[in-house]
């Protein structure tokens, strides 16, 4: 199955930071982007904005790089 959408148990998971901060992280970018808080931030967007690559965030997820979008 693959994956679009970045949700802030994602970044938790990736980053070992608390829920609040994960929320906050995705708040920073959404902004960054010009979205509303109802739109959504794909891997690639997070990846773009974190400097991290998506083999790096399909790692740190345990999934394939290919299940990310």
């Amino acid at each position: 199955m693959k994956r679009l959408i970045i949700y802030p148990k994602d970044i938790q998971r990736i980053t070992g930071k608390s829920a609040s901060g994960a929320r906050r992280e995705l708040r920073r970018i959404k902004k960054i982007l010009g979205r509303n808080t109802n739109q959504y931030v794909t891997f690639e967007e997070y990846a773009y904005h974190s400097g991290l690559t998506l083999p790096a965030i399909a790692y740190m997820l345990d999934l394939t790089p290919s299940a990310l979008g």
